[in-house]
């Protein structure tokens, strides 16, 4: 009857468990990348009363005869099936289509979570919804990134000011007529960035020397001569025969103080090059210098990368968000604020990134949600409550069954 009593006992401590468990998953339904657990029971050691036994000549075989001591939880694991999508439009929010891990920092100890509700601190990094520092690899001035490299914070402020460069090549297209008279011009202005960021006008002033010759003069504000070029064109197709190179020219700015320096003048080759034509003068100028620009907005691509949108107009990639993955995520161990840590079980951290070995690609703008399913939490914990009330059905009974022994000597 002892027995019968302790097994109801493990039967109360498990289902209690049990419904700690649910309650935790229902009370987290709406905590972002949160994921359910449940419960595994196993039976306990069994008493054996007697040995299996073999038969012998013409003696039957007897079996064991054991009594279960109870039930015990084997294991609690977590599902890590993906939650629903809530659309938010919010940058910062992002949220991993399959199976992986962001990685961050807390007080210098790597952790992992599926809560992708990430700001900025008043350091400009990026930083989950705990205060966890987002792992990643910032991009190097010259574009390139390294994501087989260590870990860093992400930093926006990095790259919070585009320093401004200087115009090196100025780019024309189109075509001078071939009706214009010897001696008659053609005029077109453009703008040159210098190299403290500063706009200067530039006029470029092609005069028609003889019918397939022509000069091509360049000007700054003040009307000082920057230079010349003889252009040659072609007398049966138009084409830009001399120069084969692009002639360069010099500016000195004349309000900003910026350096001198020097840009060429692309007339292009081929189709695509400056041309002589019976039709009107058409020339289009492009240039590449660029004006000093903010950090004014940015965006994450499905590759996790962090890409700037400057006050000048101008894009650029700034750091790329790390994603980890591990053999047996059912391994991890919680830690709280939805942050997971590595076990023997779980095994290393395997960092690269979004899209490699299942991780699924980064989707912006949106936030996973619980995958609690309601519905089965609540089927889980009534078969909490009777497993419960059972287990104290039994202790009950066993109770009874003690006080009628005890009344035997009266």
């Amino acid at each position: 009857m002892m027995r019968s009593m302790f097994a109801g006992v493990s039967g109360l401590r498990s289902h209690q468990l049990m419904l700690d468990v649910v309650s935790n998953n229902i009370a987290n339904v709406n905590t972002t990348g949160f994921k359910a657990s449940r419960v595994l029971f196993a039976d306990t050691l069994s008493q054996t009363l007697r040995n299996a036994a073999g038969g012998a000549f013409e003696t039957t075989s007897v079996n064991p005869l054991q009594v279960g001591l109870g039930v015990s939880v084997k294991s609690t694991s977590a599902t890590f099936t993906t939650g629903s999508l809530q659309l938010t439009d919010r940058p910062l929010d992002t949220a991993l289509s399959g199976d992986g891990f962001y990685v961050v920092d807390v007080a210098g100890d790597q952790l992992y979570t599926r809560a992708g509700s990430f700001a900025l601190d008043s350091k400009m990094k990026i930083v989950d919804g705990a205060g966890g520092l987002v792992q990643g690899w910032m991009f190097a001035p010259d574009g390139t990134v390294s994501t087989t490299g260590k870990l860093t914070d992400l930093t926006l402020s990095t790259y919070a000011q585009m320093p401004a460069t200087a115009t090196s090549t100025v780019s024309i297209k189109g075509a001078l007529s071939a009706g214009t008279a010897v001696g008659e011009t053609v005029e077109t202005l453009t703008k040159v960035i210098d190299g403290l960021g500063t706009e200067n006008q530039v006029q470029l002033r092609f005069t028609k020397t003889s019918s397939t010759d022509w000069t091509a003069e360049a000007f700054d504000s003040t009307g000082a001569s920057l230079g010349s070029a003889n252009l040659v064109f072609s007398a049966s197709d138009g084409s830009l025969v001399t120069p084969t190179t692009p002639p360069s020219f010099t500016l000195t700015p004349p309000v900003s103080g910026a350096q001198t320096f020097s840009f060429t003048l692309d007339m292009g080759t081929g189709t695509n090059g400056l041309h002589q034509y019976g039709n009107s003068s058409s020339l289009a100028l492009e240039q590449n210098g660029k004006e000093a620009g903010e950090l004014r907005d940015f965006g994450i691509s499905e590759m996790g990368v962090i890409t700037g949108r400057y006050s000048n107009g101008m894009m650029k990639d700034i750091a790329q968000i790390a994603v980890a993955h591990f053999n047996n995520n059912e391994g991890l161990l919680k830690q709280g604020e939805t942050h997971y840590r590595s076990s023997a079980v779980s095994g290393d951290a395997q960092v690269g990134v979004a899209g490699e070995n299942a991780t699924g690609a980064i989707k912006a703008g949106v936030l996973e949600m619980s995958n609690v399913d309601l519905a089965r939490e609540f089927t889980d914990m009534i078969l909490a409550q009777r497993g419960f009330q059972a287990s104290s059905r039994v202790i009950t009974t066993s109770d009874e069954m003690i006080q009628e022994l005890v009344n035997l000597k009266r």
